[in-house]
């Protein structure tokens, strides 16, 4: 109010040149510190503007969510390497999490660290978060599994058709392990869009290998519209089967079926969150040479009749990470009381990093060190170890394996055409298949892999050979008289799988649309399992606790006589363990 207008200075004002420049041109530091900072926040006020719908997320802003999620990608990343959901999860927004369920955002994602969104909401310690996520993941990884059955059997439609048998053999570098390390040969018979998987490993539950006659059926059509899955029990005589279309089965898999038990969510909450990767970004393969010095040769072998190079893939890891940091003091302190004897033997080395020294009067729990929206969205802005979400505590081991691959440019199959479907298909419902998935997606060196090794858990190898191709028409056992490579060159004839190994046996009962897929998680397992083995062998001691949870307890006697055998067969052992145990208030990459 009649306050004297101020007009704009020239440039050669003094007043206007600020901030004044010191000797040499350059701007006082503190000057310069205020304009880093002000640029900082202008180009973080643009990096928000890019990830709108994040925003809104980091607001729990969910009913506009709701509104703008229409037509959108509702899977689309943050500058951090998280989902909308993984952020509505990380920061504990329970109300945008569910809209953004119901837009069907992807529960199995990843985030930039490895983590899934059913580990960040463990971490959150909130039931109804876990409850609501599980339930959601459970339901989604079921539909996948169904739906991308007619597809796989559509890919394999256009092949030849062939048996071909896979020897599953599991080793362990582990004392006495070996001595209870299963075996299985699977039997496959494939025709045209119809496929038909013998097996008699059937996983592991309750600390013991379940073993059983089962069968399993898959048809197709052409077009891959619908798909038929039979499960036969041998030993049962019991059979049960679904016939679904993509859409009716749609219609019929429902979310409410999905429902976790309360038991489920308990045990998720009150143990550590493990996850584990074969991690293969560094392999690479290498020749096998046999021989002394200058008369090393590159070294080939015979795999049921057929000549094979032998390949080493170095640098491939198991890598487990455990994190704890949703556990009570009490729970923490019985997970490391009963941490297997194999880590109390090699020790672990710590690194910590007190996240709480970095809270501000802003904080919240699940934003403990204050991050603003500029600063999380800004890509060039460096978090180093703040980060969103609880303070992480963070323990990984990395064992270190060398495989081993028996390429053959001989063998008669085509790993990607017809072979890697199937594997695909099984790896749907079993955890030793899903690692070798993972292993043959990569980049072979020329011809078949008729013989693999592998690492598959914490403690074992798995050794799967291809053999007996086309050795088996229908379902009786084929004829040990016929050979590998032999049997395909010296046959001239199509071979062609007899269509009776497709059918129910007439004396069976049949139950329809009565199966149920699961997932083994087997990782804990089977770790526990090796352990207990290799304790009861080596010291005959039975004084052993098992907890609600499935841990197993050891005394400190147990330990040292383990420890004792450990020591002996690690000092020969090819594999190295490191162990790193962190807390850290940051996300962590893996690279896995």
């Amino acid at each position: 109010m009649g306050g004297e207008q101020r007009l704009p200075l020239p440039l050669s004002s003094p007043v206007a040149a600020e901030p004044r420049r010191a000797e040499g041109g350059s701007p006082p530091p503190a000057a310069a510190a205020a304009l880093e900072r002000k640029e900082g926040r202008e180009r973080g006020r643009r990096a928000v503007g890019k990830f709108p719908l994040h925003v809104l997320v980091w607001n729990n802003d969910y009913r506009r969510l709701d509104e703008e999620l229409q037509d959108k990608d509702v899977d689309q990343r943050d500058p951090r390497g998280r989902t909308l959901l993984h952020l509505a999860v990380s920061l504990g927004y329970i109300e945008s999490a569910k809209v953004l369920l119901q837009h069907k955002a992807d529960v199995t994602k990843e985030n930039a660290q490895g983590w899934t969104v059913l580990h960040e909401a463990v971490s959150t310690g909130d039931p109804e978060m876990v409850h609501m996520i599980l339930q959601h993941r459970d339901y989604q990884q079921t539909s996948m599994t169904l739906g991308g059955v007619p597809e796989l059997l559509q890919k394999i439609n256009e092949t030849p058709d062939f048996y071909v048998e896979m020897k599953w053999e599991f080793t362990s570098w582990v004392p006495l392990v070996s001595r209870v390390c299963p075996s299985d040969v699977c039997r496959i018979w494939k025709s045209g869009a119809k496929l038909r998987v013998d097996i008699t490993l059937l996983g592991f539950e309750n600390m013991s290998w379940e073993r059983g006659r089962r069968s399993l059926i898959f048809k197709g059509e052409d077009t891959g519209g619908w798909a038929e899955l039979i499960e036969i029990n041998h030993d049962d005589k019991f059979v049960t089967t679904e016939r679904f279309e993509i859409s009716q089965h749609m219609k019929r898999l429902t979310l409410g079926s999905m429902t976790p038990k309360r038991k489920d969510v308990e045990r998720r909450l009150t143990s550590p969150i493990i996850n584990t990767c074969l991690d293969t970004k560094n392999i690479a393969f290498e020749r096998t040479t046999s021989g002394f010095w200058v008369w090393r040769t590159e070294k080939a072998e015979g795999v049921n009749g057929y000549e094979a190079k032998v390949y080493t893939a170095n640098n491939v890891n198991v890598v487990t990470k455990i994190r704890t940091e949703h556990l009570t003091e009490e729970e923490k302190k019985r997970y490391k009381a009963d941490r297997n004897p194999l880590e109390s033997f090699l020790g672990t080395v710590e690194h910590e990093y007190g996240a709480q020294d970095l809270t501000t009067e802003f904080a919240t729990i699940n934003n403990p060190t204050a991050i603003t929206l500029e600063e999380y969205f800004n890509p060039e802005f460096e978090l180093k170890d703040r980060d969103i979400g609880r303070p992480k505590e963070v323990t990984i081991r990395t064992q270190k394996f060398k495989a081993t691959l028996w390429m053959s440019e001989e063998f008669p199959l085509s790993l990607m055409e017809q072979v890697t479907p199937i594997i695909d298909l099984m790896a749907r419902t079993s955890a030793h298949f899903a690692r070798l998935r993972d292993f043959i997606t990569l980049e072979f060196p020329p011809g078949f892999p008729v013989k693999i090794e592998i690492p598959l858990f914490h403690v074992l190898n798995a050794r799967i050979t291809f053999e007996n191709v086309n050795g088996c028409r229908t379902a009786d056992k084929p004829s040990s008289q016929i050979g590998g490579g032999a049997q395909c060159e010296t046959s001239g004839a199509t071979f062609e799988v007899d269509q009776s190994v497709f059918e129910i046996p007439k004396s069976y009962h049949v139950q329809d649309d009565g199966r149920n897929i699961h997932v083994q998680d087997e990782d804990n397992e089977i770790m526990q399992f090796a352990i207990q083995q290799s304790l009861l062998e080596s010291s005959g001691n039975k004084e052993m606790g098992v907890h609600s949870n499935g841990a197993v307890a050891y005394s400190q006697d147990f330990n040292l006589q383990y420890q004792r055998a450990l020591q002996e067969s690690f000092l020969t052992s090819a594999g190295m363990l490191t162990i790193t145990s962190l807390r850290i208030g940051s996300g962590l990459c893996w690279n896995c």
